[in-house]
C-alpha cells in the first residue's frame, strides 16, 4: 500500500480550518500540523482533527511533504516562499500573491526547486463549472455578476482580488486565448479599498466578457452565463445547476429553442481541489492550477485594477 502524503496547513482561520478538515478525509493525504499566528486557535483545530501544532512553517516544512496556505493575501509570498525552499509543496488560495513581482518570486522558487505550486481558484473544481466547460464551444460573450454580502474577512484586498478574480480565472481557462483590452470601472463604498466594480474585456478570439463583482449586496448571487452559436447557457455556482438553451431547426426546417439542465455531480468543490492537489504531489504532474495560471489570473487582475484607476484619472480631468 502507498504511504500517504504527510501535509499540513499555514493559516487556520475562515478557510484553513477546512483545508484541515477536509484533509482528514482525503485519500493519500494524512494531517501532520497546523500553525496559526492565533495560537489558541491552532491548538482547538489540532485537537479537533489530533495532529500537532508547529510554531511555524519552517518547523511544519520539517515534517511534511506538502502544505495549504491559508494565511491574508499580504502574507501568501512570504510563506510560500519559506516552504517552497524547504523542499514543501505548496496549495496556495486564491490570490497567488498581492502583486506579479511576489507571484513571479513564487513561481521563480518553486522551479528552481522542482516543487508544486497549485492557486486555490476553487470554482474550477465546483461540479456546475465543470459541467458548464463540457457545454462550452467557441464563445463570444459572457455576462457574469458576483455579488456577496460584506465581510470583514478579506478586506486586505479589495474586490477585484477577492471576489473578481475568480470568474478572471474561468475566462482565461474557458475562452483560451489572451485579452486584448480591458475597461473597468470601480468605488470604494464600506472600506477604503475597491468594494464594488465591473469590468469589459475584450479576448483575442473576439470573445467579449462583461464582469460585475460587488461585495455589499444585500443577497448573494453567483451567475455566470455563455452565448455562442445557436446556444444559451446559465450556470448558478451558488445553487451548482446549469440551463442550457439550444436553437435546433425542426423537420420543417423552422426553429425550435429546446431547454435542458446539465448533469452536476454532488461533490465538495474544496474537497475536490484538495484530491487534486494530493494527486499532483504524488504524480509530480503539474496541477489543473499551476503557478503560472495563478500568475496570469492575477496580471489580468492588475489590468482591470490599471483600468479602473485610467477611468478615475480621466473623470478628474474633465471636472478640472
Amino acid at each position: 500500500m502507498t504511504e500517504p502524503i504527510d501535509v499540513g496547513v499555514v493559516g487556520v482561520g475562515h478557510l484553513g480550518k477546512h483545508h484541515a478538515r477536509l484533509y482528514t478525509q482525503t485519500e493519500g493525504a494524512r494531517l501532520v500540523g497546523v500553525v496559526d499566528r492565533d495560537r489558541q486557535r491552532a491548538e482547538a483545530i489540532a485537537f479537533e482533527y489530533d495532529c500537532r501544532v508547529f510554531d511555524d512553517e519552517s518547523d511544519l516544512a520539517a515534517s511534511t511533504t506538502a502544505v495549504s496556505v491559508a494565511v491574508p493575501t499580504e502574507s501568501h509570498c512570504d510563506v510560500a516562499v519559506k516552504l517552497l525552499e524547504a523542499g514543501v509543496h505548496v496549495l496556495v488560495e486564491k490570490p497567488l500573491a498581492r502583486s506579479i513581482e511576489e507571484a513571479e518570486r513564487i513561481n521563480r522558487v518553486a522551479e528552481e526547486r522542482d516543487r508544486i505550486v497549485m492557486v486555490g481558484h476553487t470554482e474550477r473544481f465546483n461540479p456546475a463549472v465543470r459541467a458548464l466547460a463540457t457545454a462550452v464551444s467557441r464563445p463570444r460573450f459572457f455576462e457574469i455578476h458576483r455579488l456577496a454580502a460584506f465581510s470583514a474577512r478579506s478586506t486586505d484586498i479589495d474586490v477585484v482580488l477577492d471576489l473578481m478574480i475568480h470568474d478572471l480565472d474561468l475566462l482565461l481557462a474557458l475562452d483560451g486565448s489572451e485579452p486584448v483590452s480591458v475597461d473597468a470601472v470601480g468605488i470604494a463604498a464600506l472600506t477604503d479599498r475597491i468594494d464594488i466594480a465591473n469590468a469589459r474585456i475584450r479576448f483575442r478570439s473576439g470573445c467579449v466578457a462583461n464582469l460585475t463583482a460587488s461585495r455589499i449586496s444585500p443577497e448573494p448571487v453567483r451567475r455566470f452565463r455563455v452565448f455562442q452559436a445557436r446556444t444559451y447557457l446559465s450556470c448558478d455556482t451558488g445553487r451548482r445547476t446549469v440551463d442550457r438553451y439550444r436553437l435546433v431547426p425542426q423537420e420543417d426546417g423552422s426553429p425550435r429553442i429546446i431547454h435542458d439542465l446539465l448533469p452536476v455531480e454532488k461533490t465538495e468543490p474544496l474537497a475536490a481541489e484538495l484530491t487534486a492537489f494530493v494527486e499532483a504531489v504524488r504524480s509530480g504532474e503539474q496541477p489543473v492550477i499551476d503557478g503560472r495560471q495563478g500568475q496570469r489570473a492575477l496580471e489580468l487582475a492588475h489590468r482591470v485594477h490599471a483600468a479602473i484607476a485610467a477611468e478615475r484619472d480621466s473623470i478628474v480631468r474633465s471636472d478640472s
